[in-house]
Protein backbone atom coordinates (compact mmCIF):
# COMPACT_ATOMS: atom_id res chain seq x y z
CA UNK A 1 0.00 0.00 0.00
CA UNK A 2 1.29 3.45 -0.88
CA UNK A 3 2.00 5.72 2.04
CA UNK A 4 2.55 9.26 0.79
CA UNK A 5 1.55 11.88 -1.77
CA UNK A 6 4.70 11.35 -3.87
CA UNK A 7 4.15 7.62 -4.40
CA UNK A 8 0.40 7.98 -4.95
CA UNK A 9 0.12 11.08 -7.14
CA UNK A 10 3.40 11.57 -8.98
CA UNK A 11 4.59 9.50 -11.94
CA UNK A 12 6.75 6.47 -11.42
CA UNK A 13 6.63 5.64 -15.10
CA UNK A 14 4.77 5.58 -18.41
CA UNK A 15 3.08 2.69 -20.20
CA UNK A 16 1.90 2.43 -23.84
CA UNK A 17 -1.17 0.54 -24.98
CA UNK A 18 -1.63 -1.23 -28.35
CA UNK A 19 -3.01 1.98 -29.89
CA UNK A 20 0.22 3.91 -29.29
CA UNK A 21 -1.30 5.92 -26.43
CA UNK A 22 0.42 6.50 -23.09
CA UNK A 23 -0.53 6.75 -19.44
CA UNK A 24 1.45 7.74 -16.38
CA UNK A 25 1.38 5.32 -13.45
CA UNK A 26 2.31 5.52 -9.77
CA UNK A 27 4.34 3.14 -7.60
CA UNK A 28 1.37 0.74 -7.50
CA UNK A 29 1.22 0.76 -11.33
CA UNK A 30 -2.13 2.51 -11.13
CA UNK A 31 -3.00 5.36 -13.52
CA UNK A 32 -2.45 8.90 -12.27
CA UNK A 33 -5.05 10.82 -14.18
CA UNK A 34 -8.14 10.67 -16.28
CA UNK A 35 -8.51 13.03 -19.20
CA UNK A 36 -11.04 14.24 -21.68
CA UNK A 37 -10.93 16.62 -24.61
CA UNK A 38 -13.96 18.38 -23.10
CA UNK A 39 -13.54 20.72 -20.16
CA UNK A 40 -15.95 19.70 -17.42
CA UNK A 41 -16.33 21.92 -14.39
CA UNK A 42 -18.79 19.51 -12.81
CA UNK A 43 -16.83 16.31 -13.50
CA UNK A 44 -15.30 15.69 -10.10
CA UNK A 45 -16.13 14.48 -7.52
CA UNK A 46 -19.85 14.12 -8.16
CA UNK A 47 -19.60 12.50 -11.59
CA UNK A 48 -18.41 8.98 -12.23
CA UNK A 49 -14.96 8.59 -13.73
CA UNK A 50 -15.80 5.22 -15.28
CA UNK A 51 -15.26 5.10 -19.02
CA UNK A 52 -12.95 8.09 -19.07
CA UNK A 53 -9.80 7.48 -21.07
CA UNK A 54 -6.59 7.20 -19.12
CA UNK A 55 -4.37 6.79 -22.18
CA UNK A 56 -3.45 9.75 -24.37
CA UNK A 57 -1.56 10.12 -27.64
CA UNK A 58 1.12 12.84 -27.33
CA UNK A 59 2.94 14.84 -30.00
CA UNK A 60 6.69 14.45 -29.76
CA UNK A 61 6.80 11.50 -27.36
CA UNK A 62 9.57 9.81 -29.32
CA UNK A 63 11.99 7.06 -28.40
CA UNK A 64 14.65 9.72 -27.87
CA UNK A 65 12.44 11.52 -25.33
CA UNK A 66 11.52 8.28 -23.59
CA UNK A 67 15.16 7.26 -23.27
CA UNK A 68 16.06 10.71 -21.94
CA UNK A 69 13.57 10.44 -19.07
CA UNK A 70 14.19 6.80 -18.19
CA UNK A 71 16.21 5.92 -15.10
CA UNK A 72 19.78 5.14 -16.08
CA UNK A 73 19.99 1.62 -14.68
CA UNK A 74 19.68 -0.38 -17.89
CA UNK A 75 16.43 -1.93 -16.65
CA UNK A 76 14.03 1.02 -16.81
CA UNK A 77 12.93 0.56 -20.42
CA UNK A 78 10.88 -2.35 -21.72
CA UNK A 79 10.48 -3.11 -25.41
CA UNK A 80 7.96 -5.25 -27.26
CA UNK A 81 8.65 -7.88 -29.93
CA UNK A 82 9.00 -5.12 -32.54
CA UNK A 83 11.64 -3.34 -30.46
CA UNK A 84 9.30 -0.46 -29.58
CA UNK A 85 9.30 0.95 -26.07
CA UNK A 86 6.12 0.18 -24.14
CA UNK A 87 7.17 0.96 -20.55
CA UNK A 88 9.55 3.46 -19.00
CA UNK A 89 10.39 4.11 -15.35
CA UNK A 90 11.49 7.61 -14.34
CA UNK A 91 13.47 6.41 -11.33
CA UNK A 92 14.33 3.25 -9.45
CA UNK A 93 14.78 2.48 -5.76
CA UNK A 94 18.33 3.78 -5.85
CA UNK A 95 17.39 7.08 -7.53
CA UNK A 96 14.01 7.63 -5.84
CA UNK A 97 14.11 11.18 -4.42
CA UNK A 98 11.97 10.11 -1.44
CA UNK A 99 14.54 7.49 -0.42
CA UNK A 100 17.37 9.99 -0.06
CA UNK A 101 18.32 11.29 3.36
CA UNK A 102 18.86 14.87 2.18
CA UNK A 103 16.03 16.82 0.56
CA UNK A 104 18.64 18.81 -1.38
CA UNK A 105 19.81 15.72 -3.24
CA UNK A 106 20.33 15.73 -7.01
CA UNK A 107 17.61 13.09 -7.52
CA UNK A 108 14.89 15.69 -6.93
CA UNK A 109 16.31 17.97 -9.63
CA UNK A 110 16.67 15.07 -12.05
CA UNK A 111 13.08 13.97 -11.37
CA UNK A 112 11.63 17.48 -11.81
CA UNK A 113 13.63 17.93 -15.03
CA UNK A 114 11.96 14.78 -16.38
CA UNK A 115 8.53 16.04 -15.37
CA UNK A 116 9.29 19.32 -17.11
CA UNK A 117 9.99 17.44 -20.35
CA UNK A 118 6.73 15.51 -20.01
CA UNK A 119 4.70 18.58 -19.06
CA UNK A 120 5.47 20.24 -22.40
CA UNK A 121 4.01 17.38 -24.47
CA UNK A 122 0.69 18.18 -26.12
CA UNK A 123 -2.16 15.87 -26.95
CA UNK A 124 -2.35 14.79 -30.61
Amino acid sequence: MLSDFFRINLPYGLARNNNGEWMAFNREYMPLGFNSKDHKTDFFPEKEIEGSPIYTRYKGLTEKVLLSIAARDGESVRRDDKGEIYEVWLYNDGTNPMNQSSKSNSYWKEYWDKLEVLSKLERK
